[in-house]
């Protein structure tokens, strides 16, 4: 996916599990014109990233768990800065050094929220193989299309799988367009946000006219150090907007059998074949059960809330840790749950249930089912 979408550089650091991902592009990646750069830690990898990409070249970055935590920094400078970039993160287990070679989904919070300050920007999770390969194109045209950071979510499971797909029938438009480096129009400025859209025309250096510094701090539509209160209202107002527009291109999502019933089982990323085979057993059973994946967690997919109402319950199911509602200490108001849960709970303001587990190994669908059994509502057939 990273060739075909053109990327030219991947910038990394070993760590596992997405070392295997690194280990394969450098068999493969120079012979199509790409470069694998090992940096000395994971700060200057996502910093080798950004250089690249405010250059004008088409960039990622690759890292699981704790590496994700080092590049914080850089990622909010990609963010501050509008610089186009991708960061793969093969999730595992955690916290702090954790499970290394075990399957999990716990980033998804610290990808969302782990930058200081405010740093809206996208965050996707491909849920099959075969779907990493055409997340990166997504991912490399959404980056440079918004000028801002693109995260995706995949996890030691589809870093380690294998699933044969038929082979992709290569199409030029997944390549970057051929850079403008004309003369920059009088008066143009790096940062000129459309009002409407929070976005503007990214200026390559070497354009005749386009010579600007480029910053982490706070700056003006000149890529200016300013303080003002006004400037940082504005910009930031425009960074935010970006992610609006975005969603409001989104489809909403399909769900996977009836349209309404008794519960949604909603899933991210490689949990979702699992989940689809114990819905089939459920139903099966005679229960009125259906399924949701969701691609975009930011934003979300648009319409979720309608489709939620739908349904008497809706309950996510993660490969992270969510406390069970039986623990005596644990009340509605201490109760740890799903972080996806956590997430559809906040937009939707629906009572989403969840069930998460951290067994270090892919979901088994009979588990799934049993989940299902004994989380249906009251009144479903059970």
């Amino acid at each position: 996916g990273a060739m075909a979408s053109g990327m030219e550089l991947c910038a990394m650091y070993p760590i596992t599990p997405a070392t295997s991902v690194t280990h394969y592009l450098s068999e493969v990646f120079e012979k199509f014109g790409g470069t694998i750069h090992q940096a000395e830690d994971e700060i200057a990898a996502a910093g080798a990233a950004i250089g690249a990409s405010f250059a004008g070249k088409v960039a990622f970055t690759i890292t699981s768990g704790p590496g994700l935590a080092l590049k914080t920094e850089m990622l909010g400078l990609a963010v501050m800065t509008e610089t186009p970039l991708v960061l793969v993160d093969v999730q595992r287990g955690g916290p702090s050094t954790g499970l290394p070679t075990k399957v999990e989904q716990s980033d998804l919070l610290a990808a969302m929220f782990g930058q200081t300050g405010d740093a809206p920007h996208i965050v996707m999770a491909p849920a099959t193989i075969e779907e990493c390969f055409h997340i990166m194109i997504t991912a490399r045209r959404l980056a440079e299309t918004f000028r801002t950071l693109v995260m995706v979510l995949t996890d030691a499971n589809l870093a380690t799988g294998v699933t044969p797909f038929p082979t992709p029938v290569l199409d030029e438009k997944w390549q970057a367009a051929p850079l403008d480096l004309a003369p920059v129009k009088d008066g143009q400025k790096p940062y000129d946000w459309d009002p409407k859209t929070g976005l503007s025309e990214r200026i390559i250096p070497g354009r005749p006219g386009g010579m600007f510094t480029l910053t982490g701090l706070a700056h003006d539509d000149r890529s200016k150090v300013a303080y003002s209160a006004d400037i940082h209202q504005r910009s930031s107002a425009m960074r935010s907007r970006k992610i609006a527009v975005l969603q409001s291109l989104l489809q909403p999502p399909t769900v996977y059998g009836d349209a309404t019933g008794d519960l949604l089982v909603v899933g991210w990323g490689s949990t979702k074949g699992a989940i689809e085979e114990a819905v089939d057993r459920a139903r099966k059973q005679g229960l009125k059960v259906s399924a949701l994946h969701l691609r975009f967690l930011s934003p979300l997919e648009p319409g979720l809330k309608e489709i939620f109402t739908k349904f008497k319950k809706v309950m996510t199911v993660e490969i992270n840790y969510s406390d069970e509602p039986d623990d005596p200490y644990v009340t509605e108001e201490n109760r740890r749950r799903g972080q996806l849960s956590m997430l559809l709970r906040n937009a939707t303001l629906v009572d989403v249930d969840c069930w998460g587990r951290v067994p270090g190994e892919p979901l088994r669908p009979m588990s799934i089912l049993e989940a299902i059994r004994g989380r249906m509502p009251r009144g479903g057939a059970a």
